[in-house]
């Protein structure tokens, strides 16, 4: 009955640790990934991208959140409607939504 008792002592106390380990391992995680993110987000832009006038590979480079796809649909954007006459007219490009664009206003100019 003693060896019991110690058996089930150890086994209990092993498991709180590796439960206390776990924990503490996934609450920083995602806490620095999202400070990570917002970091990116709301990094200065050094540069402005022009709507009117970047090809696909500045978009894409310039832009937080924009990929290759979303960058080509700008361009394709631009050269059915015409030049962009508000940044907000992003909006009217599938696939940018109001976070990408608040992410980006800083980052955009017309000029």
């Amino acid at each position: 009955m003693r060896k019991n008792v110690v058996s089930s002592l150890l086994f209990a106390l092993l498991t709180s640790f590796s439960v206390a380990s776990l924990a503490a391992v996934e609450s920083t995680a995602p806490e620095s990934a999202v400070t990570h993110a917002k970091a990116v987000a709301t990094a200065p832009a050094t540069d402005r991208v022009n709507l009117n006038t970047a090809d696909p590979d500045t978009l894409e480079k310039g832009l937080v959140g924009i990929g290759g796809v979303k960058a080509r649909a700008i361009v394709d954007y631009r050269e059915a409607h015409g030049p962009f006459t508000s940044v907000d007219e992003l909006l009217e490009v599938k696939g940018i939504g109001t976070a990408t664009l608040e992410k980006n206003r800083d980052r955009l100019t017309l000029d």
